[in-house]
C-alpha cells in the first residue's frame, strides 16, 4: 500500500528562503495529495529569510516579503494535514513556516525554536504577527514574540510552540504518524475549514504584504 504521507526535505543547509527555494517548495506542494511532512537535514530546519539575497536586491524587498507571506498563507490553508518535523534550529521566518503547519514535532535534544525579531529590531509584519498569534495562546505569543527567547525542545513543548518532541532517530516517523491517519480527509472540506479558521491571518498575509517598511536587514 502506498504511503499517503509526502515528505518535503527542505535541504541540508540553513534552508533560507531564496526566491529559487521558494519556487521549489511551491512546486512540491503542487503535487501533495494525502498528507505533508516538512523537515530539514543537519543543524537547521530553516534559518528564515535569505539576507544575502535581500542585501543584493533591496529594491525587491517588498515583493520578496509578499512572496514569503504567500508561502505561509498557502501552507496555513493547504487542504491536507500538515506537520513540521523540526529537526534543528527554526529561526524567524523558519519558525513561522513551522507555525503555518497544523502540527509541529521538534527534536528533543538539539535545536532552538525562536522568533528573534525583538532582538534584531525588526517588528513583525501584520501578516506574520497574525500567523503566530493565530496558532498560540496569548501568553505563549507574548513569551515568544516579545522576548527573542530561544526555546529548546522541552521548553517549546511546555510553552505550546510545538505539539510533541522526539529523538532525532524517531522524529520523521513520529511526525508522519501524526498525519498518516488523517490523510483521507476530503480536500475541499479541509481546505474550507482552514480558510475559515485562519481567515484573519490569511487576509493579513495576502493583503498588506508590500506595505510593511520591511528592510533588507531583517532576519
Amino acid at each position: 500500500m502506498t504511503d499517503p504521507v509526502s515528505v518535503l526535505h527542505l535541504g541540508d543547509g540553513e534552508n533560507r528562503f531564496s526566491p529559487d527555494w521558494l519556487q521549489r517548495v511551491h512546486s512540491f506542494l503542487d503535487g501533495v495529495d494525502g498528507a505533508l511532512v516538512t523537515t530539514g537535514g543537519g543543524k537547521f530546519y530553516s534559518n528564515g529569510l535569505d539576507l544575502a539575497w535581500l542585501t543584493e536586491h533591496g529594491d525587491q524587498a517588498a515583493q520578496y516579503v509578499a512572496d514569503v507571506q504567500e508561502l505561509f498563507a498557502r501552507v496555513l490553508t493547504l487542504p491536507v494535514p500538515t506537520v513540521a518535523a523540526v529537526n534543528g534550529h527554526a529561526f524567524g521566518a523558519g519558525a513561522m513556516l513551522a507555525m503555518a503547519h497544523d502540527f509541529r514535532v521538534m527534536r528533543a535534544d538539539r535545536g532552538y525554536f525562536c522568533f528573534p525579531e525583538a532582538d534584531i529590531d525588526i517588528p513583525f509584519t501584520p501578516g506574520m504577527a497574525a500567523l503566530v498569534q493565530g496558532k498560540l495562546t496569548p501568553s505563549a505569543a507574548i513569551a515568544s514574540m516579545t522576548t527573542g527567547r530561544r526555546f529548546g525542545g522541552a521548553e517549546a513543548l511546555a510553552a505550546g510552540l510545538v505539539d510533541e518532541t522526539a529523538a532525532q532517530t524517531e522524529l520523521l516517523a513520529v511526525a508522519s504518524d501524526r498525519v498518516r491517519a488523517l490523510a483521507g480527509k476530503d480536500r475541499g472540506t479541509l481546505g474550507a475549514i482552514k480558510a475559515t479558521m485562519f481567515a484573519p491571518a490569511v487576509t493579513a498575509l495576502r493583503g498588506a504584504a508590500v506595505a510593511t517598511g520591511f528592510s533588507a536587514s531583517a532576519g
